[in-house]
């Protein structure tokens, strides 16, 4: 998710090198500076740093309300079947209950409501008693403390019809159908058959990643309740404008009845970005029935269980080259799991598309219905287990040509998108791959494998490239011109951990040409209008587009005004005039690992990215982002697995204690860096930060590791038992 970004690096020609238009005044505003110190491009701390190291940040389930009572969720014990009956009444008769909502009285939802992906049945709790995969909800009680409706929940006798169930996921599947389209369409440029038969060497293999979660470190948490006719809503997600929308058309509500906030986040990875979370709509359903302040929040085991995940993907790339590393044929069939509530899109081809150039490309998208929960988005999504695919096809591609891996990338560059022929709008790959091999000391590598020890240790390195989608999408901002000298900056942002608070601040201070502190920051707001959330690698990008619009209308009518004075502007219109471009932010990774062929251990010793990824806003939170990018890719290599039992169709590690994830011990030495970029498209030359850190990291040590040990790991993560030799060298 997007973090901050504009950089010290020089705009092209034709671009100002501060981004926000001067029209209407000559000169800075009154008793400021024409470039004021400590905003775009210096490295500033958090601004609520302090409040949360010192625990004063209220996050979703702090929020004091009065009155407030406690929903506890119940799962289905089964995988799929019917609800025969759920006896209540012990529950009922505990201490402090208030009642027990489930299918049999339940407010009515609208079945058509969904996400920014379509119709989502995920989101249509407790309206049947058919269970379609294992931890639904199915029931919420709810009590005057979180212990009593806990006790109370474990209390309901609840007897199931079981039916059977598929889980089983393969490209191969006899459900697999072709993906319905949203991030762009499937492709074919040329005749890749064709091609592939002409070639000198074909590299023809199936990469499979595992279902993934976002597993941030702040449970999914809302408190609803209403004022009047007006439902007020604390929820903890990445777009409380999205959310407050998809709240009025789930529950047959006009917009403006509907506040949703979301003060601060921790972390969501995409978790919390798709429509409604459970809490939410439970809690909504509570507080109507109840007509009561009512809190969900879920536990750690819950969050695994009914918030969505990256679906597993089975993919197989072919790649046709000439015998001087050329591409001839890129062919890469991505499928993925989907539910057969909702059939979210993950766009694993996108890298295919648009990353190198070859004659001939095809792409195509399957779809595997089975009987889970609803995929969404984890940081990254499609592109991150897409590129774990293609770059470690095109490492097996110079392995084959005896190839230098970084040569092989260099010498595919295209000068137009490859399936799109659009130009272009800025590409800086190139010089990541440069920066980043001058670095890390790529020159002095052995291309052979297995060549380097250290005792009993293998030590192998490896690298790839990626690109992540850029662009904005639609805001609106307001900024107030206060009587005071200060200026009121609203605009429906969220700040999921990113730093956005931060970001945003310095973006109104270079558009307005003041100092930071004279700007009043208001986000997470339903209330302060229509607003991209946090997701996307364009959260800071369509903020500081409206952000920046803004300052200059509001610019060009301070002369004499009356104060205080303030404006809005809307980008749609804005968004709807650029040239149709490819637009993308780019990087390379560079990794070092270490192996033990005894254990099969894998150790990252070093990792190295270099980035494009326009002007950087801060380049301490950007840098974080990165690298917090990065940790989340080695996680993907070498830990996060979800891993269902395929005799129950549930979850087997449905929690931290079984769901690695890369911990302290498991980060090295991470370094991450920029190159010069600016984003002609953008007022501020910005780009997306937060999930291109993750989207290449995969790959490369995935490579590292074949390098290491001579022997190609194409299935995530690369577990100790896939590594371990049985007779491993003397």
């Amino acid at each position: 998710m997007n973090a901050s970004s504009t950089s010290p690096s020089p705009a092209p020609a034709g671009h100002p090198a501060i981004g926000p238009s001067t029209a209407g005044t000559s000169a800075p505003l009154a008793g400021t500076r024409e470039r004021p110190l400590g905003a775009v491009g210096t490295a500033r701390p958090r601004i609520e740093g302090p409040a949360k190291v010192t625990g004063a940040v209220r996050y979703a389930a702090d929020e004091p309300t009065g009155d407030l009572a406690h929903g506890w969720v119940v799962t289905s014990a089964v995988t799929r079947g019917l609800i025969r009956d759920i006896d209540t009444s012990a529950a009922l008769a505990m201490p402090g209950v208030l009642g027990v909502i489930d299918h049999r009285n339940a407010p009515r939802l609208n079945l058509d409501a969904g996400s920014f992906f379509g119709p989502d049945g995920g989101m249509h709790l407790l309206q049947s008693d058919e269970i379609p995969h294992s931890g639904r909800p199915i029931a919420l009680v709810v009590a005057e403390t979180a212990e009593q409706a806990r006790s109370a929940a474990m209390a309901l006798r609840v007897t199931y019809d079981e039916e059977p169930y598929d889980v089983n996921f393969s490209l191969e599947h006899p459900a697999a159908r072709p993906a319905t389209s949203f991030f762009g369409e499937d492709a074919t440029v040329g005749d890749v058959d064709m091609e592939l038969a002409a070639s000198a060497v074909v590299v023809d293999e199936r990469y499979v990643t595992p279902e993934a979660h976002g597993a941030a470190m702040e449970p999914h948490s809302a408190t609803a309740w209403w004022e009047g006719e007006r439902l007020q809503v604390v929820d903890s997600n990445q777009g409380p404008f999205l959310v407050a929308m998809t709240v009025a058309t789930l529950f047959y509500l006009d917009p403006k009845q509907v506040r949703v906030r979301s003060p601060h986040v921790g972390g969501g990875f995409g978790s919390k970005s798709g429509g409604c979370g459970p809490q939410l709509v439970l809690a909504v359903m509570a507080t109507t029935v109840f007509d009561r302040p009512v809190r969900v929040t879920l536990t750690r085991s819950q969050v695994f269980q009914t918030v969505s995940m990256r679906p597993a993907t089975d993919q197989r790339v072919r790649i046709g080259v000439d015998a001087d590393g050329r591409l001839r044929a890129i062919s890469h069939t991505a499928a993925f799991e989907v539910s057969k509530l909702a059939d979210y899109l993950e766009n694993c081809t996108e890298l295919s598309n648009t990353l190198y150039a070859a004659r001939a490309i095809r792409t195509r998208r399957i779809a595997v219905p089975v009987d889970i929960l609803p995929p969404y988005s984890v940081r990254g999504p499609g592109a991150t287990p897409g590129s774990f695919a293609l770059e470690s096809a095109m490492d097996e591609v110079a392995e084959r040509l005896d190839m230098d891996p970084l040569e092989l990338r260099l010498r595919n560059e295209p000068s137009v998108g490859p399936v799109s022929g659009l130009p272009f709008s800025r590409r800086n790959l190139v010089a990541c791959l440069r920066e980043g091999a001058r670095r890390f000391g790529w020159a002095t590598r052995d291309r052979h494998p297995r060549t380097r020890r250290e005792g009993r240790l293998l030590v192998g390195t490896g690298m790839a490239a990626t690109s992540f989608g850029a662009g904005a999408l639609p805001s609106t901002a307001s900024i107030t011109a206060e009587a005071d000298g200060d200026f009121t900056v609203a605009i429906g942002a969220s700040d999921i951990g990113t730093g956005a608070r931060t970001a945003l601040t310095a973006v109104a201070a270079e558009a307005l040409r003041v100092n930071p502190e004279k700007i009043r920051l208001l986000i997470a707001d339903s209330d302060l209008g229509p607003a991209w959330g946090a997701g996307g690698s364009r959260g800071t990008t369509s903020w500081s587009w409206a952000i920046t619009e803004a300052a200059a209308k509001l610019r060009s009518q301070l002369g004499g005004a009356t104060l205080p004075l303030t404006v809005s502007f809307d980008t749609t219109e804005s968004l709807g005039e650029l040239p149709l471009m490819e637009r993308h932010s780019y990087s390379a990774v560079f990794c070092e690992v270490t192996v033990d062929p005894a254990t099969g251990e894998v150790r990252v010793r070093r990792l190295l990215g270099m980035f494009a990824v326009g002007r950087v806003i801060n380049p301490l939170l950007a840098r974080s982002q990165l690298v917090g990018g990065m940790i989340m890719g080695l996680s993907m290599a070498l830990h996060e697995d979800g891993v269902r039992d395929p005799a129950t169709g549930r979850h087997v590690n449905g929690d931290f204690a079984g769901y690695h994830i890369a911990a302290h011990a498991d980060v090295p030495d991470i370094e991450a860096d920029f190159v010069p970029d600016y984003e002609p498209g953008d007022p501020s030359g910005i780009k997306g930060v937060g999930e291109i850190g993750t989207v290449g990291t995969a790959a490369a040590i995935a490579n590292a590791v074949w390098h290491a040990t001579g022997s190609r790991q194409r299935t995530l993560p690369i577990r100790p038992d896939r590594v371990l030799e049985e007779r491993p060298p003397s």
